[in-house]
């Protein structure tokens, strides 16, 4: 592993690497202040195959993004592979958003030559309405992405195991109507992201127990709900 502050970069490779990330091209576009602020509390991590990105409980405040290679996600007590991470996928998102520890471990895949990863110190965000570095403009990007993520994996489980108990359960959590770019929908955004991730860690739970009782039911898209 090689760590390296964003500051020891070219600033073209920089634009070009955070190009590829959702929420940090959008951050770039709206704020540049804002973006700049992000750089400063951010680093790129880079991995030789097989090397171990985040370990399966440990707790840290590191949010990360894939910029190169590919990334296995392990989890359970043999250390199954159950998810491919690649390039502009966030991870870590899940640990930051319950105040958890990680629920799986992350590797470099042993098939990529390079692995190249960008990590954001997720402290710089403060508390929830504390807008004295993470304004609320940035913050809202950061939980309209969030969420959006969260319901994509949990519509992955629904259609897998339409007729479980909790196959609808994520539909009922409400869409904000309010005002938006307001503080109101920041709390909303932020209350729907925390019962989405509940649902999420409840899923994730019964994964083992669900495939082992149903294993004819094909788990190639079901596995891509894991978070970490």
């Amino acid at each position: 592993m090689h760590s390296k502050p964003v500051n020891e970069y070219p600033r073209d490779v920089i634009e070009k690497l955070t190009n590829v990330i959702p929420f940090f091209k959008q951050v770039n576009q709206q704020d540049q202040w804002q973006y700049e602020l992000l750089l400063q509390h951010s680093k790129v991590v880079s991995f030789e195959p097989g090397e171990e990105v985040v370990r399966q409980g440990e707790a840290d405040s590191w949010l990360y993004f894939l910029l190169k290679g590919q990334l296995v996600v392990l989890a359970g007590d043999y250390s199954q592979a159950v998810n491919h991470i690649t390039p502009g996928e966030v991870f870590g998102d899940l640990a930051m958003l319950m105040k958890q520890e990680r629920s799986a471990t992350v590797v470099a895949d042993s098939q990529s030559r390079q692995t190249l990863v960008f990590a954001v110190d997720f402290s710089i965000f403060g508390e929830l309405e504390d807008m004295h570095q993470i304004n609320l403009s940035t913050k809202l990007a950061y939980y309209r992405n969030l969420t959006h993520s969260l319901r994509w994996k949990l519509e992955v489980y629904r259609n897998t195991y339409p007729s479980h108990e909790l196959a609808n359960s994520h539909r009922m959590i409400k869409l904000f109507v309010g005002k938006k770019e307001s503080k109101e929908e920041l709390l909303a955004l932020s209350g729907q992201g925390y019962e989405l991730g509940r649902l999420l860690i409840l899923w994730n739970k019964q994964f083992g127990r669900i495939a082992e009782v149903d294993a004819e039911i094909p788990s190639g898209e079901l596995l891509a709900a894991i978070s970490i």
